[in-house]
């Protein structure tokens, strides 16, 4: 049972973290399980919430690969990839867009507004947010890649205490939409808004030493070791991406980026506000 000298435990070991990131940004990718289990949705929400009431400024990203997929067999579209990437031609980039901007981002924004923030919602075209860059492969279509950030929109909003919801769909200079990887975008954007903390919500616990070990699960690391890791081989697959995104932001001057387990409920503030966290934390 969870008694009451429990909570009090849990709310005095929050403390120093609420004082020590309070005021300061912290970027959530959101995706994966935690997005399409409606319970773990429920507790995604209230820890974004929860952030923003105790002084943090959450900013999320999200992608929507399950919902994308969804909307285009019911358009009799069958959804095709390469390499891992979605194949977006002119056609599926309209759904993408639709879907994303449309709909996934504003449900989320109902959600967050529902459980008391004050969420607004918005892509990569709102007020120039991303400026986006095909990612080179022709074969994949309107795939793209971040070319730039104007960061000034979201300072805005988070400086009035809103939480901003992004979609990662952004355009180039002459105005065509692409489809851009949501932990590129997250990781940018926290670079260019200096945040305190990046976190990718994965379906995994995080870096492994052993991909089949869960136990194995390295808590902390730095950019050199992760780099190591990547060029060992013992991390590969689907996490390379993730850790160079990481990677990336860390370089460019945020303070730790981590990879958690989206479908622990609530690891959001298990990770931010406890001292054992629940998953890798990579520093400079």
């Amino acid at each position: 049972m969870f008694d009451a000298s429990d909570r009090v435990r849990v709310l005095s070991e929050a403390l120093p973290y609420i004082q020590t990131f309070a005021g300061r940004t912290v970027v959530v990718k959101y995706g994966g399980a935690a997005m399409k289990d409606s319970t773990l949705k429920a507790t995604v929400i209230r820890d974004i919430v929860f952030m923003a009431c105790v002084g943090l400024r959450p900013v999320l990203v999200h992608g929507g690969g399950p919902e994308i997929n969804l909307w285009l067999e019911k358009l009799g579209i069958e959804p095709q990839f390469s390499q891992g990437l979605r194949v977006t031609d002119a056609l599926t980039i309209e759904v993408v867009e639709m879907v994303l901007v449309g709909r996934v981002n504003k449900d989320l924004v109902s959600l967050i507004n529902q459980a008391g923030g004050s969420a607004v919602g918005m892509c990569g075209q709102d007020g120039k947010l991303i400026i986006a860059r095909p990612q080179g492969e022709s074969d994949i279509g309107f795939v793209g890649d971040v070319a730039a950030v104007n960061p000034q929109l979201i300072s805005s909003l988070v400086e009035g205490g809103h939480i901003p919801i992004v979609s990662s769909v952004a355009a180039d200079e002459e105005g065509q939409v692409y489809n851009i990887n949501a932990d590129t975008v997250a990781g940018e954007l926290a670079a260019a808004l200096g945040a305190e903390k990046l976190i990718l919500l994965t379906d995994t616990p995080g870096i492994l030493q052993d991909y089949q070990d869960p136990d194995s699960l390295i808590h902390e690391l730095n950019i050199h070791q992760a780099r190591t890791l990547i060029e060992q081989e013992i991390v590969t697959g689907g996490m390379i991406p993730k850790v160079n995104c990481c990677i990336r932001s860390l370089a460019q001057g945020i303070q730790a980026a981590h990879i958690i387990d989206g479908r622990v409920p609530h690891a959001l503030l298990l990770e931010i506000f406890t001292d054992a966290g629940i998953g890798s934390m990579i520093t400079a």
